[in-house]
């Protein structure tokens, strides 16, 4: 049976939750080794004060979630803050040691507009498509298996400087620890040969798709994209720019869409490293699992991300407790994908 982890709640809320086989589970009490479904409700303020404890104690005890699988449903009575309250709560569980497999959000806005497409291609009303979305998310979460390889094969994308980059310094310490039971490719997205998505209508997009290939072509049709399709772990390499990822990275995630409109990426996992010259790792972790994970749909293992911080070039290798903490990172990935 699924655990329900709730802060608040409103009427159609509770109407997304009548049905299913749940056991309330108070935020401050033993998570470990459960299947979680958090519901979150929101309102004009944001979450409940109680939802943001919670999220104190996912900080403080880094291993309070450890061996968890989680999923949430976030309802919201404006347009706002529903999707910052899963990213942010994602992030700190993920962190606590809980997986996600992908697309694990239901979001609900006050107007359900973001149901509207799905709600046409289903011929029901908005409210009807949430509360379906809800039960099929239940389900999965029970139904969820971590895929596992005999020989997993990495990919690790990034568009970083060869020679001053901290945070490609860190990717090739990672996969050092990966490849003696790992596939591992690189792939450098070069200035001038990334374009962003044009945002072809879905017919379109689906129709390049079919043909492998996207409106554009280009290294990213042809290279990048056969390759994610190959792969069983996306490995990105993000530096922090100003406080977002890089445009080529965030470019590639946009032209995504004509791999993912034909291929599911449920069983591929994701993880990430992310290198602040300053400060700000954690806003461009959240973005990076709400494109990859909430949206496009890869699994997030536990501790899906390697933190760091570092300016100059080699600051990074250099940091006290550096190549532990890559090691604790690769070990992870190999928990994850090994059999």
């Amino acid at each position: 049976m699924l655990s329900l982890v709730q802060f608040e709640t409103n009427p159609r809320l509770e109407r997304a939750l009548s049905g299913l086989e749940l056991e309330p589970a108070p935020p401050d009490s033993n998570l470990q080794n459960r299947r979680i479904l958090f519901a979150v409700a929101v309102d004009e303020a944001g979450p409940c004060p109680e939802y943001y404890a919670f999220l104190r104690r996912l900080r403080q005890e880094p291993d309070c979630l450890r061996g968890c699988t989680a999923c949430v449903v976030v309802d919201g009575t404006t347009e706002l803050y529903t999707k910052a309250a899963a990213q942010e709560l994602v992030l700190a569980a993920n962190l606590a040691g809980c997986g996600f497999p992908g697309r694990p959000l239901v979001e609900a806005t006050g107007s359900l507009y973001n149901q509207h497409i799905q709600a046409r291609n289903l011929g029901l009303s908005r409210e009807e498509t949430y509360f379906l979305r809800v039960r099929e998310l239940a389900r999965r979460l029970e139904a969820f298996r971590q895929p596992r390889f005999r020989r997993p094969k990495v990919l690790m994308l990034h568009a970083s400087d060869q020679k001053r980059s901290n945070t490609l310094a860190l990717g090739r310490a990672v996969c050092a620890q990966l490849e003696d039971c790992c596939e591992i490719r690189e792939l450098q997205l070069l200035n001038g040969t990334v374009y962003d998505c044009r945002g072809c209508g879905y017919h379109a997009c689906l129709h390049f798709a079919q043909n492998n290939t996207c409106f554009y072509g280009g290294v990213v049709a042809q290279e990048v994209l056969p390759a994610i399709r190959e792969a069983d772990l996306l490995l990105f390499l993000c530096p922090n720019y100003n406080d977002a990822l890089s445009a080529n990275l965030m470019a590639l995630i946009n032209r995504m869409t004509s791999l993912v409109v034909q291929q599911e990426l449920r069983d591929t996992y994701l993880a990430a490293v992310v290198v602040s010259g300053y400060s700000g790792g954690d806003i461009v972790a959240r973005q990076l699992l709400g494109a990859m994970s909430l949206n496009r749909g890869c699994i997030l293992p536990p501790d899906f991300c390697l933190l760091q911080t570092a300016h100059d070039p080699g600051d990074a290798m250099k940091a006290p407790g550096a190549a532990a903490e890559t090691e604790r990172f690769a070990r992870r990935l190999r928990d994850a994908l090994l059999p």
